[in-house]
């Protein structure tokens, strides 16, 4: 599955990195800690978060993910959002808390 349709299936909000939205999706991982993800998360996976700050973009592309998914409304500051331009890799966004979003992933198969 490729993160456009992630984003249409999810009704999710595209904050930036739009040019990385044809990004395969290889799975999810779900955490808030940036050393847990650094150790952990898998090329290609979503990563769940409620982190908005630019480290974000650094493990994210450290890590080669497919997509940030930010919960419970959160937006990104100016840094973050540009990093995201930068790298290609998309922030997304859900009012959704973190469990319902990840089950809805989950139940997709992902």
């Amino acid at each position: 599955m490729k993160v456009q349709e992630l984003v249409e299936k999810l009704e999710l909000k595209v904050l930036s990195g739009e040019k990385g939205l044809d990004r395969e999706i290889e799975g999810c991982y779900v955490s808030d800690l940036l050393s847990d993800v650094m150790g952990n998360a898998e090329s290609g996976n979503i990563w769940i978060t409620l982190q908005t700050h630019k480290n974000v973009m650094a493990v994210a592309s450290l890590k080669e993910l497919a997509c940030v998914i930010l919960v419970k409304g959160l937006t990104p500051n100016e840094d973050t959002i540009n990093q995201s331009n930068e790298e290609e890799i998309p922030i997304l966004q859900t009012s959704m808390e973190t469990f319902e979003v990840a089950g809805k992933i989950y139940e997709m198969g992902v």
